[in-house]
C-alpha cells in the first residue's frame, strides 16, 4: 500500500533526517514527518547554523575592527546587520534544499505537516493516517522559559528572535549563561551591544570543567561581556519602551533592576513531546518530560532519539541516535558511545570538552593525572594573536588511558576530536604525546597537553 511504510519518523531535524536517509540507504521503505516545509528542524532553521553563520560575520567584523592596526594594517568598517541576516538566510536555504536532495536520493518521502501516533504502527498527519511497522519520535526540544516571562521575539526574544534582530540594541540582558545564551550574547556585542548576562549559578557554563569556566569567563569579562552571577531572575516587563528586569540574589534577598532594549531568554530548552500521542502506545515520560527508552525502544515498535529522551541536548548525538535506530530496526547493531560526544561552545574563542572533568573524576574517587598546555606559549597562537586558551588532556594516573579533553582555543571544536578518536579506540596520553604533530599548528598545544601529563612538555 502507498500509504504504508517500513519506518515513520516524526520529525526532521537532525536525528530524524539523518535516520530517515540511513533508513533509505539500508533499503527500508521510510517517510520523515516534519511541520515546517523546510527539513533541518531547529538546528538548521532557526539554531546550530544560522547562530554559527553570524558568529562567523561578527568575528571577522571584530577582528577588522579592533586588531587589523596590529598586525600593520588598517581598516574602515561597517556592519550592515539587514544583509548579515540576509546572506545567514541563504546558507540556511542552501542546507535544507540538501537534505530534500538526500532524500529524494535515497527514496525517503517527506510529508509536511503535523504528525502524532493514534494507535499501533499508526501515525496521523493533519487528518491522514499512515501505516507503520516502526515508528520513531525525533520530534527535538523548544525553547524554555520562566512563568513570568511573555517572549514576544521583539524586545524579549528566545534564540530564535535574537537571530533575527534588524538592528543591534543598545543594551541586552542575557538570561542564562550558558551556551546559547554566551554565543548569541557574543554576536551582538562584538557589533556594538553592551551585554550582561545573568545566571543564577555562581559560574557560567554549567557541567563544564570548572578550569574552564573560570578562564572562559575571564576572556570574556576581557571583551566587555558583563556578568552578573548568583542572581536570580524574578520579573521581566516588556510593556515600556524597554525590557525592565528585577532580580534577587540566588542565596539571599539582595535585590538589583537592570533595564535593556532587548531581553534575550536563554535558560535552555525541554522535550517536544506534546499532543504527539504517545498515551495511545504506552510510551512513557520523566516528570521533566522526557521519553523513557531502553536502547531507544519506547513501546513495542516505537522508538525515540535526540532531545527528547535523556542526554546532552546536540545534534550530533541525535544524528548519532538516528543512525543506530535505523541499524537496529534494518536487523544490524546499532551503537552510541555516550561517553565519547563532545560539546563546543561557537564563542571567540572556541571552548571544546569531551569525556570527564576533573570534578566528576574526584567524585567517582578514579585517580587520574592532568596535563595542560597555554596557547600563550604556542607558536602559531602567538603569530596569530590569539593568545587566550588552553589545552588540558586528563588521564587515568595508572594506566594512563585518556577520560577527558578541555580547549579553550581558536578552532577548539575541530581540535577536540582529535582526542575524541584517541578515546574511542581508548589510547593512553602517550599516544598522542608521541605522535608527530605538524609545526607550527594550535593542535600542537594537544599533544603538547598529553605530553604535560608525565611531565615533558618541551614547546615554547
Amino acid at each position: 500500500m502507498a500509504d504504508t511504510y517500513d519506518v515513520i519518523i516524526i520529525g526532521g531535524g537532525p536525528g530524524g533526517y539523518n535516520c530517515a536517509i540511513r533508513c533509505g540507504q539500508l533499503g527500508l521503505k521510510v517517510a520523515c514527518v516534519e511541520t515546517r516545509a523546510a527539513l533541518g528542524g531547529t538546528c538548521l532553521n532557526v539554531g546550530c547554523i544560522p547562530s554559527k553563520a553570524l558568529l562567523h560575520a561578527t568575528e571577522l567584523y571584530e577582528t577588522a575592527a579592533d586588531d587589523f592596526e596590529a598586525m600593520g594594517m588598517s581598516a574602515k568598517v561597517s556592519a550592515d546587520v539587514p544583509k548579515m541576516i540576509e546572506k545567514k538566510e541563504e546558507v540556511v536555504d542552501g542546507l535544507t534544499k540538501g537534505i530534500a536532495f538526500l532524500f529524494k536520493k535515497n527514496k525517503v518521502d517527506h510529508i509536511q505537516g503535523f504528525g502524532k501516533i493514534v494507535g499501533k504502527g499508526k501515525v496521523d498527519v493533519d487528518g491522514k493516517t499512515y501505516q507503520a511497522k516502526n515508528i520513531v519520535v525525533a520530534t527535538g526540544s523548544e525553547v524554555a522559559s520562566l512563568p513570568f516571562i511573555d517572549i514576544d521575539e521583539k524586545k524579549v526574544v528566545s534564540s530564535t528572535g535574537a537571530l533575527e534582530l534588524k538592528s543591534v540594541p543598545k543594551r541586552m540582558i542575557v538570561i542564562g549563561g550558558g551556551v546559547i545564551g554566551l554565543e548569541l550574547g557574543s554576536v551582538w556585542r562584538r557589533l556594538g551591544a553592551d551585554v550582561t548576562v545573568i545566571e543564577y549559578l555562581d559560574q557560567i557554563l554549567p557541567g563544564m570543567d570548572m578550569e574552564v569556566r573560570k578562564t572562559s569567563a575571564r576572556i570574556f569579562k576581557k571583551q566587555g561581556m558583563k556578568f552578573e552571577l548568583g542572581r536570580k531572575v524574578t520579573a521581566v516587563d516588556g510593556a515600556g519602551k524597554t525590557v525592565k528586569i528585577e532580580s534577587e540574589a540566588a542565596k539571599g534577598s539582595k535585590e538589583k533592576s537592570f533595564e535593556a532594549d532587548v531581553v534575550l531568554v536563554a535558560i535552555g530548552r525541554k522535550p517536544y513531546t506534546d499532543g504527539l500521542g504517545l498515551d495511545s502506545v504506552g510510551v512513557e515520560t520523566t516528570e521533566r518530560g522526557f521519553i523513557k527508552v531502553d536502547h531507544w525502544k519506547a513501546a513495542d515498535g516505537v522508538y525515540a532519539i535526540g532531545d527528547v529522551i535523556e542526554g546532552p541536548m546536540l545534534a550530533h548525538k541525535a544524528e548519532e541516535e538516528g543512525v543506530a535506530v535505523a541499524e537496529t530496526i534494518a536487523g544490524q547493531s546499532g551503537h552510541v558511545n555516550y561517553g565519547i560526544i563532545p560539546g563546543v561552545v561557537y564563542t571567540f574563542p572556541e571552548i571544546a570538552n569531551v569525556g570527564k572533568t576533573e570534578e566528576e573524576l574526584k567524585e567517582e574517587g578514579v585517580p587520574y593525572k592532568v596535563g595542560k598546555f597555554p596557547l600563550m606559549a604556542n607558536s602559531r597562537a602567538r603569530c596569530n594573536h590569539e593568545t587566550d586558551g588552553f589545552a588540558k588532556i586528563i588521564a587515568h594516573a595508572e594506566t594512563d588511558e585518556i577520560l577527558g579533553g578541555h580547549i579553550i582555543a581558536p578552532g577548539a571544536g575541530d581540535m577536540i576530536h582529535e582526542i575524541c578518536l584517541g578515546m574511542e579506540f581508548r589510547a593512553a596520553s602517550q599516544d598522542i604525546a608521541r605522535t608527530c604533530h605538524a609545526h607550527p599548528t594550535l593542535s600542537e598545544a594537544v599533544r603538547q597537553a598529553a605530553m604535560g601529563v608525565e611531565g615533558w612538555t618541551m614547546q615554547a
